[in-house]
């Protein structure tokens, strides 16, 4: 199959663009890059061209246009989101948005006995930290799953947050982990983030390149994964970099930083003591919230049920059926000034482990169609949709709306996929 594809990478200092070209098997990537933050939006389409031009491929023979969604600086976020949308809408392709810590993560030499821990500069102290591990059996195979999506995270609480997660990621992987280190930030706040000698470094991956974007968006390609230029958007971590003048006038001086991570403190069962809590929490979150009485007859059914607090705040909770063969998470819900922060990642890790440990197949769930970013999560945790079941949901002026059935299935003891 031929594929004419074109990679768009801005997240970083460095500006890059690479045009990757498959055919009958043959798979050739050239770059062009320039180092400058201040002049991306200048250098990206002109070195496109010359791209275009070198390898004597007009723009209309083009497939698909790649960028880097991030997360990182936010200006250059935007170019290459801008850039790929305005090329795919007037050559009428798809465009394919590339997680950049995903990218950093491919540039490795990780096997799939390591856990990459990719480790992003976000400035002010802080970082962008998101973890991989390659799925991928052989070197012509460089899949990629997501033990940890990008989150926004204090420089200080990246190493042990990492040494929290690794028994539950090696847990997840069905081997013991050995942690490779990727990114500028180990360099950046290398007091902050000093970590155990047996932690490995790389430093062949440090920013993201485009042509690393490039051979992830052919893959993305073959698994159909290409989306129409209008859905195309940035990945953010962070919300804002300043606040506004009335918040300084509150007293909120400096900067937004990064709220604490969870990382020592487990989630805890949850007793009809945090009931008045949980239930306050479910309402403010959810259009169609479990009732006080729900939650009731969840405990005194016996489902697994937890919460999540933090600085001795309730921020998530999570009740979880088990059922013979499978388990079926039920409700999950983080609280709305914590969302982006990892925790959704923590307690539904949390609800797999117990199904793993008791020897139950996988985790299935039900979703809502019109909640993208929660179909979006569960995928970047690994879970498929196997199902619709119709009118499952209530849904606005006594409608009712379909759930979409999505289900992780854990490896049986012996290595086998269930």
């Amino acid at each position: 199959m031929e594929l004419n594809l074109l990679a768009l990478e801005t997240s970083s200092s460095r500006c890059g663009v690479a045009l990757l070209r498959a055919v009958d098997g043959r798979l050739e990537v050239s770059v062009r890059e320039h180092e400058g933050s201040q002049e991306h939006a200048e250098r990206l389409l002109p070195m496109a061209d010359e791209l275009l031009a070198e390898s004597g491929l007009a723009p209309s023979a083009l497939h698909a246009v790649a960028f880097g969604q991030g997360p990182g600086g936010f200006t250059g976020l935007r170019v290459a989101c801008g850039v790929a949308q305005g090329m795919a809408l007037g050559l009428g392709i798809p465009v394919l948005p590339i997680v950049s810590h995903q990218a950093v993560a491919a540039q490795s030499a990780a096997t799939q006995a390591e856990a990459v821990v990719v480790a992003l500069d976000a400035r002010m102290n802080e970082v962008y930290l998101a973890v991989y591990r390659r799925s991928g059996s052989s070197p012509d195979d460089p899949s990629w799953e997501t033990l940890q999506a990008p989150m926004l995270i204090a420089a200080s609480e990246v190493v042990p947050w990492t040494a929290h997660h690794l028994p539950g990621w090696s847990a997840r992987a069905g081997q013991p982990l050995e942690l490779l280190l990727a990114g500028d930030a180990w360099d950046a706040y290398a007091a902050d983030m000093a970590h155990p000698a047996q932690w490995r470094r790389t430093v062949e991956a440090l920013r993201p390149e485009a042509a690393s974007v490039a051979r992830l968006a052919r893959l993305g390609w073959l698994r159909g994964e290409a989306l129409a230029p209008e859905l195309a958007a940035p990945l953010y971590v962070r919300d804002k970099v300043a606040f506004t003048t009335a918040e300084r006038m509150r007293g909120e001086g400096g900067n937004p930083k990064a709220q604490p991570s969870l990382a020592a403190p487990l989630p805890q069962p949850l007793t009809q003591a945090d009931l008045d809590e949980v239930v306050a929490l479910e309402a403010h979150v959810q259009s169609f919230p479990w009732t006080r009485r729900n939650f009731s007859d969840a405990l005194e059914a016996g489902y697994g049920a937890w919460t999540l607090r933090r600085d001795g705040k309730l921020a998530g909770f999570c009740i979880v059926m088990f059922a013979p063969d499978v388990a079926h998470l039920l409700v999950i819900a983080v609280a709305r000034h914590l969302h982006r922060q990892g925790l959704g990642g923590v307690l539904l890790e949390w609800c797999e482990r117990q199904a793993r440990e008791r020897g139950l197949e996988g985790l299935l769930l039900e979703v809502r169609p019109s909640n993208a970013s929660a179909i979006s999560f569960y995928k970047r945790h690994g879970y498929l949709q196997i199902g619709l079941r119709r009118g499952y949901y209530p849904a606005e002026k006594g409608g009712r709306e379909d759930a979409i059935v999505m289900q992780k299935r854990f490896d049986t003891p012996g290595g086998t996929p269930a």
